[in-house]
């Protein structure tokens, strides 16, 4: 009766253990929770296969050489940095204006 009033009365039994009870199991739950989330977009992106074999053939198709001689073609030296507009700015007055000093230039 002594040891079950005085760990009535302990901090750590009455506060330390619920709370990482809690920690813990609260990890698995949303272990679990996240894995059902994954498991729906995975059954969800299911492509029809004639559409999925189109997907893959055009993937393989590139080839890391092609893709070298493209870029070997592109001038570089006459590539301008241009900002983009602010959020607060109009986008197309802002357009407008860079379209102009790229004719100036």
């Amino acid at each position: 009766m002594f040891t079950l009033k005085a760990l009535q009365k302990n901090k750590t039994v009455k506060y330390g253990v619920p709370m990482l009870l809690l920690v813990v199991g609260g990890s698995f739950g949303l272990r679990e929770f996240t894995q059902l989330r994954y498991d729906a977009q995975t059954i969800r992106k299911k492509l029809d296969p004639s559409l999925e074999a189109k997907v893959n053939v055009q993937k393989q198709s590139v080839m890391l050489e092609e893709e070298y001689e493209k870029m070997k073609e592109v001038n570089l030296e006459e590539w301008k940095n241009i900002r983009g507009p602010r959020p607060w700015e109009d986008s197309r007055e802002y357009q407008e204006q860079q379209r102009s000093r790229q004719k100036k230039d």
